[in-house]
């Protein structure tokens, strides 16, 4: 009782830092000779949402506290096309039918089967069983970018796994399997547009800012993290099981996933309609070059699709997906048209990009110590990332007029990043996966060391990588 009393009283604290920061720019007008008045307000109103979005003072939505940010922005003058920017755009509309991708996926046991279908099939090893989580993680990334669809899908078969496995709680057999199989349904997805939640929300960020409109698409995407990713994805598996090697013995047969597997029944006309929309999604996004159709309107096609043929109903619209983190993204993602408007990208410019000019002289030195940065700042933005993403590519234009670090090198930067894990309440979709298994899960300091694991495997691979982004000219 009193530690959640004092929680209380930090966040409550917490949130008193921003505001008072937030009043003394907007009220006293700090920045007189750098910002007019519109800007000051704005900076004071952004101050105060991400108190709001960071400790939750009065357990209000993010999508509200949005709300608050967005009202005020019109009281103070900005206009409407620019406050609701990141609700018009493209990004958006591609991420809400691809939310609905999720339900279909969980709704028809689709994605029950893939899972369940990939255990049955491997004899039951601690190197195997690792391997198939990656591989159900990949599978599970092309047809949804829903990673809180993805987790709650695995996160109940990888628990009957370690039931069946009578892996002990607290022993480091139960917490690898579990966390690796929540690991492989965030991170493998990170190397395409479309396989998180991170592609359509930075390629709205990206899109709010003039000067990067169409930098950010599937290939460019890919070409920037697929490789990264793919090695990030297999030394985290490998290393976490030298760092986390289990003593107990695996002592079943595949037969036990078999049975699990044929519990599921034969394969319903749900499930075939399902694939069949969420695989040419896929293709279509993958040969956009070719055909030049938009991935919103893949997207929405693909929704409507999933509706006239009953497997989306009219009751899975307004209950299927969390609305909150629309609005809560659709906000974030005006920050750029705001920021432009308001004077801050300038004022922030100003003085963040001087900031990196120690750094900047070489991609050997920039690259490794932005990401400790982030991944350090990660303690402190837990709002999905959202604020310092918005800030960081509303600078990356005078980043490279300066210093010639291309706008799509903050993509690795900030995806990396954005997924760190060193304690649960840094990673959504970690508390996600806690709330699924109860008190089932994984012990706390096994997370921890696999979140280290994480975090050295990434800081090796982005130094690794910096040969192939530097042939791909992105540093001048």
């Amino acid at each position: 009782m009193e530690r959640k009393l004092n929680l209380r009283i930090l966040k409550y604290f917490g949130f008193l830092m921003f505001v008072l920061a937030g009043g003394v720019i907007g009220i006293g007008q700090v920045f007189d000779s750098k910002l007019d008045k519109t800007g000051h307000l704005t900076v004071m109103l952004l101050l105060i949402t991400i108190g709001l979005w960071i400790f939750k003072p009065f357990n209000l939505p993010f999508s509200v506290s949005g709300c608050f940010f967005m009202a005020g922005l019109l009281a103070i003058g900005v206009p409407s096309n620019i406050v609701f920017s990141g609700f018009s755009g493209t990004a958006l509309w591609s991420l809400i039918p691809a939310l609905f991708f999720g339900v279909a996926l969980a709704k028809t046991g689709l994605g029950r089967r893939i899972a369940y279908f990939g255990m049955k099939s491997i004899k039951v090893t601690y190197p195997n069983i690792l391997l198939m989580w990656m591989i159900i993680g990949i599978i599970l990334s092309l047809l949804t970018p829903s990673i809180t669809v993805r987790v709650v899908i695995v996160m109940p078969i990888a628990l009957q796994c370690v039931e069946i496995c009578k892996l002990k709680y607290n022993s480091k057999g139960r917490s690898l399997i579990l966390i690796t199989a929540w690991i492989m349904a965030i991170i493998p997805g990170l190397g395409w547009q479309t396989g998180s939640l991170a592609g359509p929300m930075l390629s709205g960020f990206y899109e709010a800012v003039p000067k990067l409109r169409g930098l950010v698409t599937f290939n460019s995407w890919a070409k920037v993290l697929l490789l990264p990713i793919v090695i990030i994805s297999a030394l985290t598996v490998i290393a976490s099981y030298f760092v986390l090697k289990p003593s107990e013995k695996l002592n079943i047969g595949k037969n036990v996933f078999l049975n699990e597997y044929k519990k599921l029944g034969t394969i319903t006309r749900e499930e075939i309609i399902t694939a069949i929309i969420l695989v040419a999604s896929f293709l279509f996004f993958v040969t956009n070059s070719i055909h030049k159709i938009p991935d919103a309107s893949v997207c929405l096609m693909a929704l409507f699709l999933l509706t006239a043929t009953k497997i989306i109903e009219v009751k899975d619209i307004s209950t299927g997906i969390s609305w909150d983190l629309v609005i809560f993204i659709g906000t974030a993602m005006s920050f750029g048209s705001v920021f432009a408007e308001t004077g801050v990208s300038k004022w922030m410019s100003d003085i963040l990009v001087e900031l990196l000019y120690p750094i900047s002289s070489s991609p050997w030195i920039f690259m490794p110590i932005v990401l400790v940065i982030m991944f350090l700042w990660r303690f402190v933005d837990i709002a999905g990332f959202a604020p310092t993403v918005a800030i960081i590519i509303a600078i990356s234009p005078e980043v490279f007029s300066r210093y010639k670090i291309n706008p799509l090198i903050w993509l690795p930067l900030l995806c990396i990043a954005m997924n760190s894990f060193f304690l649960s309440y840094t990673n959504m979709f970690a508390l996600v996966a806690q709330s699924n298994m109860k008190e089932k899960g994984w012990s706390q300091k096994h997370l921890t060391k696999y979140g280290i694991v994480y975090f050295v495997v990434s800081l090796i691979t982005v130094i690794a990588v910096i040969p192939y982004w530097k042939n791909m000219g992105l540093f001048g």
